[in-house]
């Protein structure tokens, strides 16, 4: 198996029918949370060739032929549910575009929610939806990372997402050997360690 990863710089999605999602802005702590999980993903994981796992960012509308794309699309993000932070959500079908649009956390969901009404005006909505959300603990730490406890949903968002792959019948195996940098997704400077590891302390909780 070969892993098909994406980003918006790649301009032709290509032929695939399963695309898997992370939105979000690592920028701004728990935000970050649904490209981290995307990151990892990659890094444990290889997929066949009819499925894209995309950092998606927060490129909203310019989404939009990726969406179009798919039969099947698989969401990871941090949502504002109104629940107790760090609660995982799993989001079905219908009820997707909603909750996007739903309390946002910031304007990349404003963005995503226009891309799935454009993609079911033009009649190519994907027929079976997704949507893995954590309720976030902060947002606003420009420059700092996940929270504890949102970072310790990545590994049970991720266990979500390979069971409704597994729903799908969409095929996937762990790697045999570690991913490497140059072929991680998105900057390696922006890698999480290295990320954490040089901001500066605040006297807070680490970051």
């Amino acid at each position: 198996m070969s892993i098909a990863t994406m980003s918006i710089a790649d301009g032709d999605p290509g032929a695939y029918d399963t695309l898997i999602l992370g939105i979000g802005n690592i920028l701004w702590a728990d935000e970050g949370f649904g490209i981290r999980t995307i990151e990892t993903l990659h890094e444990r994981y290889t997929f066949p060739d009819n499925v894209r796992v995309m950092d998606g960012g927060t490129q909203g509308i310019f989404l939009l032929p990726w969406v179009r794309n798919a039969k099947r699309l698989l969401i990871f993000d941090a949502v504002d549910f109104g629940l107790a932070p760090a609660t995982l959500k799993v989001i079905r079908d219908d009820e997707v575009p909603r909750f996007m649009g739903a309390k946002k956390v910031s304007m990349h969901q404003t963005g995503f929610q226009e891309v799935l009404a454009s993609a079911d005006l033009a009649g190519d909505l994907p027929l079976q939806m997704v949507l893995i959300g954590v309720q976030p603990e902060l947002l606003d730490d420009y420059g700092g990372s996940l929270r504890h406890s949102v970072k310790t949903k990545i590994d049970p968002a991720i266990e979500r997402g390979l069971a409704i792959l597994n729903e799908w019948n969409v095929s996937w195996e762990l790697r045999g050997d570690s991913l490497p940098r140059e072929e991680h997704i998105g900057p390696t400077a922006l890698d999480i360690q290295d990320y954490e590891n040089e901001r500066p302390s605040t006297g807070g909780e680490p970051v």
